[in-house]
């Protein structure tokens, strides 16, 4: 009986599945209430095939920034890779949501890396280069970093600069 039940269940969750996953406008609307806080929210978008998205991982970098900062809310968002590396990656490097309570890991829904098929924007803003940091507040892009590896100094100080009411 168990023979005939579990291919008839693999069956089923191949056709359900998909039925769950998220397309890019629910994302977006996502993304959109994450951000909707007078408290800035920090948005990284990176690749795990990305050097530079990994260099930046290195000494210290993105764990320490985000524990030194337990009021902002990170939201790391994946594109162009496998859930498996992605993950995989992110835990050598000590970024992890148990480890760092402030951090949300989030997985665009296109996943291609094929030229013309790959996710190039997010919210109507254009990101062709890896890794790519926003710092939002209120829904509203306040600052963004797009060409590469971010500068920790720099990003506490567009993180202060978007918590004044100057905006």
């Amino acid at each position: 009986m168990m023979k005939r039940f579990l291919p008839a269940l693999l069956f089923a969750l191949i056709l359900v599945i998909p039925a769950f996953a998220e397309t890019e406008a629910e994302f977006e609307a996502r993304l959109v209430e994450a951000t909707d806080s007078s408290t800035p929210t920090v948005v990284h978008i990176w690749a795990s095939w990305c050097h530079n998205c990994i260099v930046e991982f290195q000494d210290g970098g993105w764990p320490d920034f985000i524990k030194e900062n337990p009021e902002i809310k990170f939201i790391f968002i994946s594109t162009w890779g496998s859930d498996k590396d992605d993950v995989g990656l992110l835990g050598r490097h000590g970024i992890t949501t148990k480890d760092l309570p402030n951090l949300e890991i989030w997985r665009h829904p296109n996943q291609s890396s094929r030229e013309g098929q790959r996710a190039e924007s997010l919210l109507g803003v254009r990101f062709t280069w890896m890794p790519t940091t926003w710092v939002v507040r209120d829904t509203r892009m306040r600052y963004a970093i797009n060409y590469g590896e971010v500068r920790f100094d720099m990003l506490q100080q567009m993180i202060k600069d978007s918590h004044s009411g100057q905006w």
